[in-house]
C-alpha cells in the first residue's frame, strides 16, 4: 500500500514540473522570436543610414568645400556644379555648408514641405529626404526677410543633428560661420539665437512682414525665448534686413522643433556700428 502511494505522489509531481518546462521553453522561444525582430529592425535601420550615407556621398561631389574648419580665420564658399546638380533634379535652389560640421549639402524646393521630408534627390523613398527650402519662400532664399530650411536630426549625426546640438551654449559659440550659396550669390552667415518652439507652431513660417519695424518685433520675441545665443544678439537683431532659420526636430517633451536663427554677417556687422 505504501508502495502505491510513493508512486501516485511521484506521478502526481510530474504534472507542475512539466508545466514549468513548458512555460520556461515558450518564453525562451519568445525571447529568441524577439532577439530576431530586434535583430532584423537594427539591420534595416542601418541600411536605410547607409543608404542615407550615399545618397549624400554622391551629391557631395557636387560641390569643391574649402573650408571645414571651426577656427578659420578667413571663410570661403564652397563651389558649386549647378549644372550637375541640376541634370540630377532641377528643383535645387541652393547649397548650405557649415564649417565644422558635417552639414554640407544641397537645398530643395518643391510645392509643398511634404515632398522632401523622405524623398531623395533621385525621387526615391530615403530615411533622411532631402534639405528643402520652405515652399513659400521665394527662391533661392534669402529673398524674403526670413528664409527657412528645414533638415531631419538624424541619430547618426547627419543632417541637421549638429543644428540640435547647438543648444549647448559652447557648441554654439564654437560655430562661426554658416554658408548658403545660390547659383548667383553666395551669403555668408552667422548663428544669432537658437530656440524651441512646438510643431503646431505656424507663427515660425512667418515670412512678409509690413515693414522692418515688425521684421525686428518678431524677432526679438523669438529672441526672448532663446536657448543659446550670440554676444550681441540683441543689437544685431534690431538692425538685420534678412535671416536665415535652419530647422529641424528635438525630442524634448513640449516642443519639438529647434529653430536656429542665423544673419548675414554684413548685416550683424553694420547693424553693430550703427549702434556704437
Amino acid at each position: 500500500m505504501s508502495s502505491r502511494r510513493g508512486a501516485s505522489q511521484r506521478h502526481g509531481g510530474e504534472g507542475p514540473a512539466k508545466k514549468r518546462d513548458a512555460i520556461s521553453t515558450l518564453l525562451i522561444a519568445v525571447g529568441v522570436v524577439l532577439l530576431l525582430i530586434s535583430g532584423f529592425l537594427w539591420g534595416q535601420s542601418r541600411l536605410r543610414y547607409m543608404k542615407q550615407d550615399k545618397i549624400n556621398d554622391e551629391l557631395a561631389a557636387y560641390a569643391t568645400v574649402k573650408d571645414t574648419e571651426l577656427d578659420s580665420k578667413k571663410s570661403e564658399p564652397p563651389e558649386v556644379d549647378w549644372a550637375g546638380l541640376k541634370a540630377v533634379n532641377d528643383d535645387v535652389v541652393g547649397w548650405l555648408q557649415v564649417p565644422g560640421t558635417t552639414i554640407n549639402y544641397p537645398v530643395y524646393q518643391a510645392e509643398d514641405n511634404d515632398y522632401y521630408l523622405h524623398t531623395s534627390a533621385t525621387g526615391d523613398w530615403s530615411i533622411g529626404g532631402q534639405l528643402f527650402l520652405d515652399y513659400e519662400n521665394a527662391a533661392p532664399g534669402m529673398k524674403d526677410p526670413l528664409s527657412q530650411i528645414y533638415g531631419h536630426h538624424l541619430l547618426d549625426g547627419t543632417m541637421f543633428e549638429q543644428i540640435a546640438a547647438m543648444d549647448e551654449q559652447a557648441r554654439f559659440d564654437e560655430i562661426k560661420t554658416v554658408w548658403y550659396v545660390t547659383e548667383s550669390a553666395a551669403y555668408e552667415c552667422q548663428p544669432l539665437f537658437l530656440y524651441y518652439t512646438t510643431p503646431d507652431d505656424e507663427t515660425a513660417r512667418t515670412f512678409k512682414f509690413k515693414d522692418e519695424e515688425e521684421f525686428h518685433t518678431y524677432l526679438k520675441e523669438r529672441l526672448s525665448r532663446a536657448v543659446t545665443k550670440c554676444k550681441d544678439a540683441d543689437i544685431i537683431v534690431s538692425g538685420t534686413h534678412h535671416v536665415l532659420t535652419l530647422v529641424t526636430c528635438n525630442y524634448y517633451d513640449g516642443y519639438g522643433r529647434t529653430i536656429l536663427v542665423c544673419v548675414p554677417k554684413e548685416d550683424a556687422e553694420a547693424a553693430f556700428k550703427v549702434s556704437n
